[in-house]
């Protein structure tokens, strides 16, 4: 196992290496020349040249990729061209805001999905379960901000019970305060998120349920509970914890959209202000940052995954991938 983290680890360097400079020439190929931001309109080629040698936009590209990399080796993501203020302090002035969004509306998701999966499975042939099915698909479907417009309106403008937007500006000095403000984004991620968690809990339920292994367990004296965690369990797991690590990244990177509806101060705006006011360190940071927590997400993800299943860790020890 110590082996398989060492070249899980190698490979993960590796993806955040391909994934910088993939950033890096993406960002470049775009129109415009990022000392524009620091200039009036109607500025002089000397103002023009003297902004870019401010910013380093005149270098070749060699010299500014391995500016860019020294850069996130010291974990310094530059200074924004805007606000002038470390965009590092900024990412983590606004991953107060996204981090708890997302890490709640996970939560609430997995609270939701896996009991209700497991009974669309278990009691397909009653009405329910097609019922629960069916209210997955739709929730699949539904757009994530029509959602969020319409919890405002039932609890927002309609009720008056939750507020329809923002979020305190001293953060989590008043934890209450700072959760309410999230109640609505929460839950506006979770019902998207759970729709499809059912579907792929469901679907590791039914594989499970018409095993052999599970038919033997119960022939042999079993209870149908006793034998779904002994055999069961760990078997239908092993797919959704993949699902779950999908799930999470996706729901990181998509909180733009909530954030948008809900005018939160989150990572998501802080990209839509940076491509707005053509900000490239503010995007570059941003984007970096995100990129990092997918493949970590992922290589968490899988690690749990050969920890779950023995079958997994006995091909870690046969020395295969």
């Amino acid at each position: 196992m110590a082996r398989y983290l060492l070249r899980r680890t190698a490979f993960l360097l590796g993806s955040l290496l391909l994934a910088a400079s993939a950033l890096f020439v993406l960002l470049r190929l775009l129109p415009g020349d990022p000392a524009n931001a620091l200039l009036p309109v109607g500025a002089t080629p000397e103002q023009i040249a003297a902004a870019r040698r401010q910013i380093g936009s005149d270098l070749p590209l060699p010299e500014q990729f391995g500016a860019w990399l020294g850069g996130l080796a010291r974990l310094d993501l530059g200074t924004s061209l805007v606000s002038r203020l470390p965009v590092g302090a900024e990412i983590a002035e606004r991953l107060v805001v996204t981090v708890p969004l997302t890490l709640l509306a996970f939560a609430l998701a997995v609270v939701v999905a896996l009991p209700v999966g497991f009974l669309a499975a278990w009691r397909a042939e009653r009405w329910y379960g097609p019922l629960l099915n069916g209210l997955a698909q739709l929730g699949i479907a539904v757009p994530v901000f029509w959602i969020g417009m319409l919890l405002v309106t039932v609890f927002a403008l309609r009720l008056r019970v939750l507020p329809a937007g923002g979020f305190p500006r001293d953060d989590w000095a008043d934890p209450a305060r700072a959760l309410t403000s999230l109640a609505l984004p929460v839950v506006t991620i979770a019902v998207v998120m759970s729709a499809s968690l059912i579907r792929y809990v469901r679907a590791a339920t039914v594989d499970v349920l018409g095993s052999d292994y599970l038919r033997t367990a119960r022939a042999l004296g079993s209870s149908f509970g006793g034998a779904m965690w002994r055999h069961g369990l760990r078997n239908a797991s092993v797919p959704v914890i993949a699902i779950l690590g999908i799930e999470l990244a996706t729901t990181f990177l998509g909180a733009v959209v909530v954030e948008s509806v809900f005018a939160l101060p989150g990572l998501g705006t802080l990209l839509v202000e940076g491509i707005a006011e053509h900000d490239y360190p503010v995007i570059q940071g941003v984007l970096a940052v995100s990129t990092f927590a997918v493949l970590v997400i992922g290589f968490a993800a899988d690690v749990v995954q050969r920890l779950v299943d023995p079958r997994l860790r006995a091909h870690v020890s046969g020395g295969r991938p």
